[in-house]
C-alpha cells in the first residue's frame, strides 16, 4: 500500500507516428487517441492545440511551462543538425556513388589512356610484366583511379606490349626513310642464360641538325660467329629496315678479327672503337712488368678484404672520418669495363691512410699495407694513366659529335698527355711510351687517318688545325669531290621534278581572262642544268673557301648547332657534315645494348624467349 500523500505515477503517452523532430520526444497521444489528434505533454499532461505538421505551439509550450526541458531540446536539436550536415557533405550523392563503382569500358579513352601507361613504363623502366599481378601494384592503381580495372598480365604480355612496339617500330621507320646518311655500331654478346645476341644501332643527323640514336635490333644469333657469317646478318638486317648500304657512312666495331673480315665482306668502311684501342693500349702498356703486377694484385687483394668483411668496412669508415678522407669505397677491377684497373688504382692511393690506419690494427692483415715500392708503382701508373679515363668516358656518349674529336684527341696525346716531362719516374716513361706507340701503330692506317681528317675538316671548331700541311690539299679536293656529286644529285633530282607533265588533278584552271603578268616574273632565272659544270665548280670552290676563311668557334660550342644556323650559305657542306658528324666515336651505343638486356634478362625472368628480348630491349631504348 502506498505512503500517504504519494501521487501513482501517470502512464505513458504514445510516440507520434513517423516523426522525425526532437519535440515530439516531450508530447504524445492518450491510448485511446487512434488518429492521434489531441497532443498532450508528457510532463503536465496538459493538451496542446496544434494543425497538422506544425510544431510552433509544442515549442512554445516547452519555453512557458517547461524551461529546461525547452533548453535540452534545442540542444537536441542542434547536435542533430550539426550530424545532419556533416553527414551530407561527406556522403556521396547517388550519381558519385554509382560512378565511383562502375568500372571504365574498355573502350573508354581513359581505360586506353591508363593501360598505355602501365605498358610504358613496362617498357621503358624494364619491369616485369609480372608485376601487374602484384597486390601493391594493383592498390595503387585503385587509389589513383577506382574505376580503373587493370587488365591481366596474359594482355599486357600478348597483346599491349606487342602493339606498342608496332607503334614505336613504324615510328622508327618514319625517321629512317627521311635519312639521307647515316652510322652504326654493332656487336656480340652472350645472355645470363648464354643465348648468343648480335646487336646494331643507327646513328644520324636530321634536317633540324639533331644528332639521333636507333636501336634496331638485339637479335638472336645462333650461327657461328664467322665473318662470313656476321657480315650476311648485318646485311639482312639493313635490308629489313630499309636501309641501303651506299647510304652508310661508316660502321664503329670493336676489334675482333671476325668483325674485321665481315666490314671487309661487306666492303664497308670501319672504324675501330677509341674505347677498346685505349683500354688494349693501357693492358699492353703494364703487361710483362713484375712490378706493376705485384702492385695491382695487392690492390685486388684490398679490394677483396674490405667487400667481404662489414667489420673492416665499418672500419674503414670509421677511418675516413677520422682521417677527413672523401666517404668512398673501393672499386673492384673488371676486366671487360674500360679503365675499371685504373679507378681501382686511384682509389686505393686515395684512401691509402686509411687502408693503412685498419689493416694496422689486425694481425692477420699487416701483410697487405702497401710498402712505399708499391706506393711509388701505383703512382707511377697512376700518373701515366690516369688522365686517359676521362677521354674514355668524353668520347663514349650519344648525345653529341664525337667523331671529330679522335683527330684533335690523338694529337694531345702525342704533344701532352703522354709526353714525357722531367718530373716523370722512369717508369711513368716507360708506361707512357709503350702506349703512345700502341696507339699511333693502330691508327696509322690511311684510309683511317683520311676519315678522321674529314670528320676534323666539317667540324667548326677545329676545321684544318690537326690535319698535316702536307694532307691538306688532298682531304680539300676530297671534299670538294663529294660536295660536286651532292650537288650533281640535287640538280637532277631537281631537273627531273621540273619536267614531269602534271597531272590532270595538278594542271592550273584556265580562266577566260588573261591574268597580270608580275614585275617579279621578268627576272625569274631558271633551272641551272646539270651540264654547267664550270658555274657549279665555281660555286663550290667559293663555298669551299667561305667556309675555311670563317672564324672557328669555341671548343665548347656545338658544331650541329653552327651548321644549323649556317647550313644556308653553306647547303652542300652542310650535307657532308651530316653525313660524317653522325659517326660514334666508340661501340658504346651497342655495348650499353648489353646493359639493357642484363636489366631484362634476369635470374627471375631467364625463360624470356629471344624475340621477345628483342622486343622489349628495342622498347627500352627508342620510347
Amino acid at each position: 500500500m502506498a505512503e500517504a500523500g504519494a501521487e501513482a505515477e501517470p502512464t505513458k503517452l504514445i510516440t507520434k507516428r513517423n516523426s522525425t523532430s526532437v519535440i515530439w520526444q516531450y508530447f504524445g497521444f492518450e491510448d485511446d487517441d487512434e488518429h492521434q489528434k489531441q497532443v498532450m505533454c508528457q510532463t503536465c499532461r496538459v493538451k496542446v492545440a496544434t494543425s497538422a505538421g506544425n510544431t510552433t505551439n509544442l515549442h512554445r509550450h516547452l519555453r512557458v511551462h517547461h524551461l529546461n526541458l525547452y533548453e535540452q531540446c534545442m540542444a537536441k536539436k542542434n547536435r542533430e543538425t550539426s550530424s545532419s550536415s556533416h553527414t551530407s557533405a561527406s556522403q556521396p550523392t547517388i550519381t558519385s556513388s554509382f560512378a565511383s563503382v562502375t568500372p571504365y569500358e574498355k573502350t573508354s579513352r581513359r581505360h586506353k589512356e591508363i593501360t598505355a601507361a602501365v605498358t610504358t613504363y613496362i617498357s621503358k623502366d624494364m619491369v616485369s610484366v609480372n608485376t601487374v599481378t602484384k597486390d601493391a601494384f594493383k592498390s595503387l592503381l585503385r587509389t589513383m583511379d577506382k574505376r580503373y580495372v587493370l587488365p591481366s598480365r596474359t594482355y599486357f604480355n600478348q597483346v599491349a606490349i606487342p602493339q606498342l612496339y608496332t607503334e614505336c617500330k613504324a615510328k622508327v621507320l618514319n625517321d629512317l626513310e627521311n635519312t639521307e646518311f647515316y652510322a652504326s655500331t654493332t656487336d656480340l654478346w652472350s645472355s645470363r642464360t648464354t643465348e648468343p645476341y648480335m646487336s646494331l644501332t643507327v646513328h644520324f643527323v636530321n634536317a633540324n641538325f639533331e644528332l639521333c640514336s636507333r636501336c634496331l635490333q638485339t637479335a638472336y644469333f645462333p650461327t657461328d660467329h664467322t665473318g662470313e657469317n656476321i657480315a650476311m646478318g648485318l646485311k639482312e638486317c639493313l635490308a629489313n629496315w630499309g636501309l641501303k648500304e651506299e647510304a652508310q657512312t661508316c660502321i664503329t666495331t670493336d676489334n675482333a678479327t671476325n668483325m674485321i673480315k665481315a666490314m671487309e665482306l661487306n666492303q664497308w668502311t670501319r672504324l675501330q672503337c677509341f674505347g677498346h684501342r685505349l683500354h688494349l693500349a693501357i693492358e699492353n702498356a703494364v703487361k710483362d712488368d713484375q712490378r706493376i703486377k705485384r702492385a695491382t694484385g695487392l690492390c685486388k687483394q684490398l679490394v677483396a678484404v674490405f667487400t667481404h668483411s662489414w667489420k673492416k668496412k665499418r672500419a674503414f669508415k670509421q677511418a675516413q672520418q677520422d682521417l677527413n678522407l672523401p666517404q668512398q669505397s673501393l672499386v673492384t677491377e673488371c676486366p671487360t669495363r674500360w679503365g675499371s684497373r685504373q679507378k681501382m688504382i686511384g682509389r686505393v692511393l686515395e684512401q691509402s691512410k686509411a687502408l693503412c690506419q685498419v689493416l694496422s690494427e689486425d694481425r692477420k692483415t699487416r701483410h697487405l699495407i702497401p710498402t712505399w715500392q708499391d706506393i711509388d708503382v701505383l703512382e707511377s701508373v697512376n700518373n701515366a694513366l690516369g688522365p686517359l679515363q676521362e677521354f674514355t668516358d668524353a668520347l663514349s656518349g650519344e648525345d653529341y659529335v664525337s667523331v671529330s674529336y679522335l683527330k684533335p684527341v690523338l694529337h694531345l696525346l702525342r704533344t701532352a698527355t703522354l709526353a714525357e716531362t722531367d718530373q716523370d719516374t722512369n717508369l711513368t716513361k716507360e708506361i707512357k711510351s709503350r702506349a703512345l706507340h700502341y696507339i699511333e701503330e693502330k691508327y696509322s692506317d690511311p684510309v683511317t687517318q683520311e676519315l678522321l681528317d674529314i670528320t676534323s675538316f666539317l667540324d667548326p671548331r677545329f676545321k684544318t688545325s690537326y690535319i698535316s700541311e702536307e694532307n691538306v690539299p688532298y682531304i680539300k679536293d676530297r671534299v670538294k669531290m663529294e660536295m660536286e656529286q651532292v650537288a650533281q644529285k640535287e640538280q637532277r633530282a631537281c631537273v627531273t621534278t621540273h619536267t614531269m607533265p602534271l597531272s590532270a588533278e595538278e594542271e592550273p584552271p584556265s580562266t577566260s581572262t588573261k591574268r597580270k603578268r608580275s614585275l617579279g616574273s621578268f627576272f625569274k632565272t631558271k633551272v641551272v642544268p646539270a651540264s654547267s659544270t664550270v658555274q657549279l665548280e665555281d660555286t663550290i670552290k667559293a663555298e669551299l673557301d667561305n667556309y675555311l676563311i670563317t672564324p672557328t668557334i669555341d671548343g665548347e660550342q656545338d658544331p650541329l648547332a653552327w651548321w644549323r644556323v649556317h647550313n644556308v650559305n653553306f647547303p652542300w657542306l652542310s650535307k657532308l657534315a651530316r653525313k660524317y658528324l653522325c659517326i660514334p666515336a666508340t661501340s658504346a651505343p651497342s655495348e650499353r645494348l648489353f646493359s639493357a638486356s642484363g636489366n631484362i634478362v634476369t635470374c627471375q625472368r631467364a625463360c624470356l624467349k629471344p624475340a621477345k628480348v628483342d622486343m622489349l630491349v628495342f622498347l627500352a631504348k627508342n620510347l
